[in-house]
């Protein structure tokens, strides 16, 4: 008993274009009621004014304006920016204007373990609407270069 191909080809030397659909080939078909048109999600998501972000909050006017003054200050033994160079932790900001930075320094060694928080409390108390900054300066978790942002790596050439 010999089994037939499960599977048939054939060799064709031209096949016809099928027709284009038109609209005017369409029925038209009566509908009971006039259908309403649904509402565009897409109109009324554009319509939409972006809600404001606190200004404390990333992407607010204050906490943006922290993190400019915190790229502002350089390390004296590499030129990149203390921000950049991923020493800044964290950045906390309340509603009355007190500021908190966490950081940290490369190690607990640097020359200027002693001066940098307080240039960081300095210039971050500078800012315009800061109304008590705080510097608390931590160990753990120990910075490694994989806390630097890729600008960073890039101007030092490890990109």
């Amino acid at each position: 008993m010999t089994e037939e191909p499960r599977i048939r080809t054939e060799e064709v030397e031209q096949v016809e274009t099928p027709p284009r659909a038109r609209v005017s080939d369409a029925e038209e078909t009566a509908l009971p009621e006039p259908v309403a048109r649904k509402r565009d999600y897409l109109a009324g998501f554009l319509k939409q004014q972006p809600s404001s972000v606190p200004t404390g909050e990333p992407g607010g006017g204050l906490y943006e304006a922290i993190i400019e003054a915190l790229k502002e200050i350089y390390d004296p033994e590499i030129p990149v920016n203390i921000y950049d160079l991923g020493l800044i932790y964290a950045v906390e900001v309340t509603d009355d204007g007190h500021a908190a930075v966490t950081m940290t320094l490369t190690t607990p060694h640097c020359p200027v373990a002693e001066s940098m928080p307080g240039e960081v409390e300095m210039r971050v108390g500078a800012v315009p609407g800061v109304g008590h900054a705080e510097v608390n300066l931590v160990w753990d978790p120990p910075w490694d270069p994989q806390k630097m942002s890729d600008e960073a790596k890039l101007e030092l050439g490890m990109l």
